[in-house]
């Protein structure tokens, strides 16, 4: 069973991570009015929901997107061919230590923290000052919410992914917090299991393109 105030601390988290509008609740799930040119809305459900497929069934419009907790084939008979269903994403939890002890930065890279709430930021980068890796930690309530983790694509299998979630961890330890939520993608799953963190839900996006 999927509970609503994870899925709604984790929204949160993204929100303020984002510098967006905190979410709004809806009858079975929330919004947040995004306001990018490539993503104007987001829905997010728990479950799905009747709800859920009355919005599939009346928005027209491009760039909206649905996102529920379950995986692709749940809805995929289930709504109008008009909506694509995105590469899949994995709600996850880590209610511990990461199990990847923390190592040294490989030469030729420098990290860098700052604390700026209502965000954590931390970053590897190049000696020239190109951002080599980069992740970012929110608190929301009793919750850490892990976002935006991303190595660049020259810089990769380096353990600098690993670096970020150790260092944002140190943060969220130092305040007392160890219950973390983050939404992976496949490849990111793959990454973050090896640290220790475990599949909570399948997370499913549609929108029209």
């Amino acid at each position: 069973m999927i509970d609503p105030s994870i899925v709604e601390k984790w929204l949160r988290g993204w929100s303020l991570s984002r510098g967006l509008p905190l979410p709004a609740k809806s009858d079975s799930g929330f919004r947040v009015d995004v306001g990018w040119p490539e993503q104007k809305t987001r829905y997010v459900f728990p479950g799905f929901t009747n709800e859920f497929i009355d919005l599939a069934n009346t928005i027209t419009e491009p760039r909206v997107f649905l996102k529920v907790c379950a995986p692709p084939g749940v809805i995929k008979n289930r709504i109008p061919s008009r909506w694509v269903i995105q590469p899949p994403g994995f709600m996850m939890t880590c209610f511990k230590t990461m199990s990847s002890p923390k190592s040294a930065l490989p030469d030729g890279y420098v990290l860098e923290v700052r604390n700026e709430a209502p965000v954590s930021l931390a970053k590897v980068l190049t000696t020239n000052g190109d951002i080599a890796a980069i992740g970012r930690l929110v608190f929301v309530d009793d919750f850490v919410i892990y976002d935006r983790i991303e190595t660049d694509l020259l810089h990769r299998r380096k353990g600098l992914a690993t670096m970020i979630m150790k260092t944002l961890e140190d943060i969220a330890i130092s305040s007392g917090k160890t219950n973390a939520v983050l939404v992976a993608t496949e490849a990111g799953k793959a990454l973050y299991e090896t640290l220790g963190w475990t599949l909570y839900t399948p997370y499913t996006s549609v929108v029209i393109p």
